[in-house]
């Protein structure tokens, strides 16, 4: 690292230590590990947009945001007694980094970037002897997607895989779209405008009562079909090497930009869409077809 890169590390730390000090900002004084779970985790999904635009400047201003937030955990973490700093998280790390890669390091030969995924676990493990699964790393917090992706991927690095080729990915999804479809066919067909997709309280209570217009909530077994379904289609992604949850965020991109152009057009033809009948509502969408997301 430069010498003027250190010394702006160390005068952004000291900045931090300083709104947190006496007579600092009072804001800042009162956040805690657990007040700023937010905010970090909205500085990191700002950083992924960054990082989807390819935008040189905001990549920086997104690094920034998120450095930001590991030095004020750390500076947080040195109040309390027993704490550490930021120099000790660095410590930790280099010297994790240090053991996992021991082809670097150490005298250890590696014959590609496979092996050394099989030795990051391999010397994982040997470090956090307290985890008695491959799994207990994986966040709860992850979105669905991610986390599914996870559980999969780390048995896969130490030999177990459910679905081991393309093929076995793509049989087990047509295993689960088969179930699915037969656990729906006993589902409502349509629902009526306006109603979410969610059930609401007040729709249990009166599909209780026998209302007219009681619904029923999905079925425990419609539940797990569509759990399988979406599972193996992760399955299906990672064996294609594609990232399930940027794969499905592009598409929910694509969708809603395709929206967004079929809202435009009806501003501009004066039509309420509310008023528009299924029909309508098709031929609109059709016209919409061929619609690119902005980059």
């Amino acid at each position: 690292m430069r010498d003027d890169a250190a010394a702006s590390l160390r005068a952004l730390n000291e900045v931090v230590e300083r709104l947190r000090a006496p007579g600092g900002c009072p804001w800042d004084r009162e956040q805690t590990h657990s007040t700023l779970r937010p905010y970090l985790l909205e500085e990191a999904y700002e950083l992924l947009e960054a990082i989807d635009s390819g935008d040189a400047d905001r990549l920086r201003e997104e690094l920034g945001d998120l450095l930001l937030q590991v030095l004020m955990h750390s500076a947080i973490a040195q109040e309390t007694e027993g704490g550490f700093d930021i120099g000790e998280v660095a410590d930790v790390t280099r010297a994790k980094m240090v053991h996992r890669h021991p082809h670097v390091f150490g005298d250890a030969s590696v014959a590609g970037a496979a092996d050394v995924v099989v030795n990051w676990e391999r010397l994982k493990r040997s470090e956090k002897t307290e985890r008695l699964s491959l799994l207990d790393g994986v966040p709860h917090a992850l979105p669905a997607l991610a986390q599914a992706q996870a559980v999969q991927k780390r048995p896969a690095r130490v030999g177990f895989d459910e679905t081991p080729t393309v093929e076995a990915a793509l049989e087990r999804l047509r295993e689960s779209l088969a179930a699915a479809e037969r656990v729906a066919a006993t589902a409502p067909d349509t629902l009526p405008t306006g109603q979410d997709w969610t059930i609401s309280e007040g729709e249990v209570r009166r599909e209780r009562g026998g209302g007219a217009s009681a619904v029923t909530a999905a079925s425990p077994d419609l539940e797990t079909a569509v759990g399988n379904l979406l599972f193996d289609a992760v399955a299906l992604a990672r064996r294609l090497r594609v990232n399930a949850e940027d794969a499905l965020r592009s598409r929910s991109e694509s969708f809603a930009t395709r929206f967004r152009a079929l809202e435009s057009a009806a501003r501009s033809d004066g039509v309420d869409l509310h008023g528009l009948d299924i029909v309508e509502w098709r031929r609109r969408w059709r016209e919409t077809d061929g619609v690119q997301p902005e980059v």
